[in-house]
């Protein structure tokens, strides 16, 4: 038991040391410290660890990027929220901070996540403070361990963090079905930002099957500037963010397009193999172009892509059976014991979109590493 909590307490420890080695100070830096790279002054990845508002802020050249958050309110730790390089946000802010004109649907959509519809017949992915209770047994949450790593290395920011996979059985005692081990590396210059994920999951005491299903796996809900124009009555929130219903919509704001490595562009993303798939958009006068790309390594790769119009934008390694409409599965199984790892590289520009052969040199770069 003793081995137990320290090794939980050590890499807490690490981290709050190591924040503190990079900021100078945990409580009040916000502009980190320049640092002189080949003659040119630039300013570090710097992450901060905050567990009194259970988040890590990392910032990029002086500004934040985005927040690795983990509070009680929400079934498993994300990214949120997420801003290009001239510090827009380009992640949806319901259900967390709503904003006028915002969607009102799927709660369990928030900022960047890692989770799957089907894991041993619990729901990872649709969990939320939504679902009932008298339902919540059905449902799987993803519960944040630690942090094993916060460190700045050649301009990279490298965030390592444990979690815990967690389901009740029928006894109600929770059951740890899954570790899970990431890695997260953010870069960001002028004009880009990207994180590249590392996840690794390990089947603990039992055998573990990921069923084929379109709910999964590495996604991000964008803000209505990504959505593709609907004429159908929805709920938006208005601007006391209650949610409201709208009949004639204002379809100003939605510039989305798609497009995937194979050349199919639009909605028609949705279902296809591809190496990656980008979704440009515009939020005020700023052009953005958002882009998942998927890794040779990974199983069932080229994924299928679960990519919508009203700005759900996932790749699915694992769901094989219901995107090709049955013509071929998979069901993922890893034996108590077995790990299996996934790589994800997500990509934004900022003030321009950026074409094939940008985004084709990137997937280049991601896959050679």
């Amino acid at each position: 038991m003793i081995n137990r909590i320290l090794s939980l307490l050590h890499p807490l420890w690490m981290s709050f040391v190591i924040c503190c080695f990079l900021a100078a100070s945990c409580k009040t830096s916000v502009n980190p410290p320049a640092v002189t790279q080949k003659g040119k002054e630039r300013k570090a990845v710097v992450i901060i660890d905050n567990q009194a508002q259970n988040k890590v802020d990392i910032y990029i050249d002086g500004e934040i990027f985005t927040s690795y958050i983990y509070p009680a309110n929400l079934e498993k730790p994300v990214l949120y929220p997420v801003r290009t390089a001239q510090n827009t946000i380009i992640t949806r802010g319901f259900p967390l901070e709503p904003r006028e004109g915002e969607r009102v649907d799927h709660p369990h959509q928030v900022g960047i996540w890692f989770t799957y519809g089907d894991v041993n017949g619990y729901d990872f992915w649709g969990n939320s403070n939504a679902i009932p209770p008298e339902e919540k047994q059905h449902y799987g949450w993803i519960v944040h361990r630690g942090i094993k790593k916060a460190e700045t290395r050649d301009q990279v920011g490298i965030l390592e963090l444990a979690m815990d996979w967690q389901v009740k059985k029928g006894s109600g005692s929770v059951f740890t079905i899954l570790q899970e081990n990431t890695t997260l590396k953010f870069k960001g210059d002028e004009t880009t930002r990207s994180v590249d994920r590392i996840t690794r999951l390990t089947a603990q005491e039992e055998d573990v099957v990921f069923k084929d299903t379109k709910e999964g796996l590495y996604g991000i809900r964008l803000d209505r500037g990504f959505e593709y124009p609907t004429n159908e009555p929805l709920v938006f929130t208005d601007a006391n963010g209650k949610p409201s219903e709208v009949s004639v919509l204002d379809n100003e704001r939605a510039k989305g397009d798609y497009k995937n490595s194979n050349g199919v562009a639009g909605i028609d993303v949705w279902g296809k193999r591809a190496a990656w798939v980008r979704l440009n958009g515009m939020i005020g006068d700023e052009k953005i172009t958002v882009a998942i790309f998927d890794h040779p390594k990974n199983p069932g790769a080229p994924a299928y892509w679960h990519a919508r119009e009203y700005g759900l934008f996932a790749v699915n390694n694992l769901g094989q059976a219901v995107f090709s409409e049955g013509k071929e599965s998979l069901n993922y199984h890893l034996k108590a014991g077995e790990s299996v790892t996934f790589f994800y590289r997500l990509y934004i520009t900022s003030g321009y979109w950026a074409d094939d052969d940008e985004l084709n040199n990137v997937y280049q770069d991601f896959i050679s590493h």
